[in-house]
């Protein structure tokens, strides 16, 4: 004659279950969410101000390259004359490319300046991120502008006719810096977003790919011995 056999718990009973899974998800409700999400916003708040670094930085370096652009652009030759008493001026050199070498030269400045200012902000900041790209566009403008009106007011006189009046009728003297093709304050920009986003890719740090399948494990409740299949029998 044998023991009756114990009948099994009820679906309701988890004494001999151990304790229920968390559902799916939940860890994402719980005090690491909420120290993940401090972290995030900490993170954020660096690289504004990073950001706002960058962005200074790049701008104040737009004085060197109007001090560059102000040395290295050639001269436009003028003359002044005087015409039925009153005085004219026009270039000693009407065929002459000057005016050309005056923009090409701060073109290819900017683009310079926009390969350095890329190269550096990507030394200083491996890991990128949207305010600092932002940052070093935005930069690279304004940048551009400063050095464009540094120039100019470094350069010769804006009033030509007083100008050509101080050197006397005849003598050649040079035209102020213009930059005719206002199209080149858009080359260190350019040039900047294009060589970060080129080191981005090739050496920027990558992050671990999550683990797809790391939320779907198997659950194997306190106690169960075999498996999902049930209880191993004795």
């Amino acid at each position: 004659m044998t023991a009756p056999l114990t009948p099994p718990p009820p679906p309701n009973d988890r004494s001999s279950h151990g304790p229920v899974p968390p559902p799916v998800g939940a860890h994402a409700m719980g005090p690491a969410h909420d120290r993940h999400g401090e972290q995030d916003g900490t993170g954020m708040l660096t690289e504004i101000r990073q950001a706002v670094v960058a962005l200074v930085a790049v701008t104040l370096s737009g004085v060197l390259l109007g001090l560059l652009w102000w040395r290295l652009a050639p001269h436009v030759p003028l003359v002044g004359n005087v015409v039925d008493e009153s005085w004219v001026v026009y270039l000693k050199d009407s065929e002459g490319e000057q005016a050309v070498g005056v923009d090409g030269t701060f073109t290819l400045l900017a683009l310079g300046f926009g390969l350095v200012s890329a190269v550096v902000v990507f030394l200083l900041r491996r890991r990128g991120g949207v305010p600092l790209v932002v940052a070093l566009g935005v930069g690279g403008l304004l940048a551009s502008v400063l050095a464009w009106r540094v120039g100019v007011w470094l350069g010769p006189t804006q009033d030509v006719i007083a100008h050509a009046k101080d050197v006397g009728k005849g003598v050649t003297f040079s035209a102020p810096l213009k930059l005719g093709a206002k199209g080149a304050l858009l080359a260190w920009p350019f040039a900047a977003l294009a060589v970060h986003l080129g080191l981005t890719g090739l050496f920027a740090p990558r992050d671990p790919e999550p683990d797809p399948y790391g939320e779907y494990l198997p659950y194997y409740p306190q106690g169960r011995q075999g498996g999902p299949g049930g209880e191993k029998q004795a």
